[in-house]
């Protein structure tokens, strides 16, 4: 029976092309929706669309040589937010024949679960849709001033000394916390002509406010950027002495950290940073760390660096009668220097806020989502670091992002939200919480598994799931069911980051740690050819690529903290320099690649082709991570490319190397045939 109805013509989707808000009500609840559903010409008998209540026909509104298109008008919220389509045939002893189509394509039956959905009022940023980032981590991608390095024994911190790194190109020790390289903001700003050159849209920064650590996910004070990051003006003080690990002794980080005006000049620099930025076209957007703090914030203070100050009220820790006790839930009355307060996830450096008990909390942590999107900050929004654990029930979470979004919104409606997430995010991503997630579920995992057979971690290593085309594209239609368009194209869509090992050393197929490899290793056995297959893959998929410091030239590691090696500046690997901009140029360029259409065209054992258009371009992407030379027959017309249209080869990555050649290949009865190399992909555009 489904042989009567072409299935492969039919297609829709969250894209404006497919569903618009009408002009009356584009904004607004009670506004009317424009959907589109295309089948094969003179294909389909009947379309209809089924919501929650109602059963609508759609008319045909125009045709295209291969296409018809339907259309009907919805009205919101009368007709509820979910929807599928329902196409109709007639077979050849005139029996009716049906399909189903939802967001994971053709279906014989509905269900639920899969169903589209719609939130009128749900706008994410059109700057962030499809755009580039570029997430760095601080401490290791440049150091531009040596005057605000952090200091051999500055302080102590989980019973080590500070340690400042003198050989820029060291690998980070095993015990990574506050080992310090020294780069800082100046040293980004003075890179980013480099990062203009390269193509990046938006920098994501990791945490840069005071903090202890390298990494700063214990946050000491969210009003004030680090000034080992920023400017330190006023710098004396004492370190500490061979084995004093007090760090009420510690005068100079005391100093450093704690005096108002080292503090108000890395704030006054990071304005300075941002308007940089924001002049050359870029945005900027922070690390919020909004589910716990760390043992050494202003609110806390078991360090007692603050105790006694007269510009700061007592810690919790120091003081039951301390205006942060509420802050954090203690499980004893065992004051002063109270050690009972809960962790997160049992650590004490990291104690977990307690927001459900506490509503000053709550406002002073809205404020600081408002402060520094507002002027004269001006950032551009957050990420946000483990967001589904804020709180300690999963009602009060959601509770809380609503109330989070609107001060954010309020106060810059095109700030970006976007959060960490490693569960099915779509109860977030409703329109009132979150904008986004960092893409794990459907996109670093699964095509992780596809190119090296090992997972994200590099703990894992699945055979059965490398190259394996069926896994591969049942776990990306699943999970990118759970995004509406306007989360899944502003999705951060990341290789590598700060919590996994570089996607380079996971192309050596090797299951492994810093602490069980070495560090060596993780540069042993590196296959370059699948890097840039991934790189391909990464500047062709729905959502917003982003690179993390150093991808873009070679950088391997294993997980954390071996992830976190410097930039190497001067030894770059020059041809994956060039291959990511030439990729990254393709991207921007792009209608159809940042914000276009989506489809599967083509799989087969270690192969995959998939189409992205809209009205005005056609691309298609093969890719290629077998060990032999495959001719392949990809089906084009089912993205509008026509008979006789000639399909540009804008870029071949190969085994060896990369080109931009120009070769031209003309499509055949719909048909697009092609020999693709091992280990290669390409991206081919249609030019008519």
């Amino acid at each position: 029976m489904n042989n009567f109805l072409n299935r492969q013509a039919f297609f829709a989707d969250g894209t404006p092309f497919y569903r618009l808000y009408t002009a009356d009500g584009a904004e607004a609840a009670g506004c009317s929706v424009r959907l589109r559903f295309r089948t094969a010409k003179d294909n389909a008998a009947s379309v209809m669309v089924v919501t929650d209540c109602v059963r609508a026909k759609m008319h045909k509104s125009f045709s295209e040589k291969n296409f018809d298109y339907y259309e009907t008008v919805l009205h919101y919220p009368e007709c509820g937010t979910n929807y599928y389509f329902e196409i109709a045939g007639i077979g050849t002893n005139e029996e009716r024949i049906t399909a189903v189509y939802n967001k994971r394509s053709t279906m014989d039956r509905a269900q639920d679960y899969y169903n589209f959905k719609f939130y009128p009022d749900f706008k994410t940023p059109d700057w962030a849709k499809g755009a580039v980032f570029y997430q760095i981590f601080t401490d290791r991608f440049c150091n531009g001033d040596p005057s605000n390095d952090v200091l051999d024994h500055e302080y102590s911190y989980v019973k080590l000394h500070s340690e400042q790194e003198k050989d820029w190109g060291a690998y980070p020790h095993n015990m990574d916390v506050c080992h310090f390289y020294g780069g800082d903001l100046q040293g980004i700003m003075d890179k980013l002509d480099y990062l203009q050159d390269l193509g990046v849209e938006v920098l994501y920064l990791n945490p840069i406010f005071v903090s202890p650590s390298n990494h700063k996910y214990d946050i000491q004070d969210y009003d004030y950027v680090d000034p080992h990051f920023g400017r330190i003006v006023d710098d004396e003080g004492d370190v500490l002495v061979e084995g004093d690990m007090d760090n009420r002794h510690a005068g100079r980080y005391i100093r450093r950290v704690t005096n108002k005006k080292n503090l108000e000049a890395s704030n006054e620099f990071f304005i300075q940073f941002v308007e940089e930025v924001h002049r050359r076209g870029m945005k900027v957007i922070l690390d919020g760390v909004f589910n716990h703090c760390g043992s050494f914030n202003k609110w806390m203070d078991r360090e007692r660096i603050y105790e006694g100050q007269e510009d700061y009220e007592p810690g919790a820790y120091v003081d039951e009668k301390s205006p942060y006790r509420s802050f954090f839930k203690f499980f004893s009355d065992n004051w002063p220097y109270n050690k009972d307060y809960d962790g997160w996830w049992g650590h004490d450096t990291l104690p977990k806020l307690n927001y459900e008990d506490s509503e000053s909390l709550c406002d002073y942590i809205l404020r600081i989502g408002q402060k520094w999107v507002s002027p004269p900050y001006n950032t551009d929004g957050w990420r946000l670091d483990v967001a589904a654990d804020l709180g300690h029930s999963p009602e009060y979470n959601h509770a809380f992002w609503k109330r989070f979004r609107k001060a954010v919104k309020d106060a810059n409606p095109e700030a970006l939200i976007l959060a960490e997430n490693y569960t099915d995010p779509a109860s977030w991503l409703e329109g009132d919480e979150w904008d986004t997630v960092m893409n794990y579920e459907a996109f670093m995992e699964p095509i992780t598994w596809f190119l090296t057979g090992v997972e994200k971690h590099s703990d894992e290593r699945r055979e059965d799931l490398l190259c394996n085309p069926e896994t591969f594209e049942g776990a990306m239609s699943h999970h990118m069911s759970r995004f509406e368009y306007e989360s899944l194209y502003v999705a951060m869509n990341e290789l590598s980051n700060h919590d996994h090992s570089r996607f380079l050393t996971r192309t050596n197929g090797q299951v492994g740690r810093i602490q069980s490899k070495g560090t060596e290793a993780a540069e042993e056995g590196i296959n370059e050819a699948v890097m840039r297959e991934a790189v391909i893959m990464q500047m062709t998929w729905p959502g917003a690529p982003t690179v993390y410091y150093g991808d873009e030239v070679g950088v391997c590691g294993w997980t954390d903290p071996d992830n976190r090696r410097t930039y190497p500046w001067g030894h770059e690997d020059k041809q994956m320099l060039l291959f990511h901009k030439e990729a990254i140029r393709i991207h921007r360029n792009s209608t159809a690649l940042r914000t276009g259409s989506y489809k599967m065209l083509y799989t087969a054992w270690g192969i995959l082709a998939y189409g992205r258009f809209d009205e005005k371009e056609r691309y298609t992407v093969i890719v290629n991570n077998t060990q032999d030379t495959v001719n392949v027959a990809i089906p084009v017309w089912q993205i509008g490319v026509t008979d006789g249209s000639r399909m540009e080869q804008q870029l071949m990555s190969s085994s060896a190397s990369f080109t931009k050649v120009p070769d031209i290949y003309v499509v055949t009865d719909g048909y697009l045939m092609v020999a693709i190399p091992k280990t290669s992909a390409v991206i081919l555009k249609d030019i008519g």
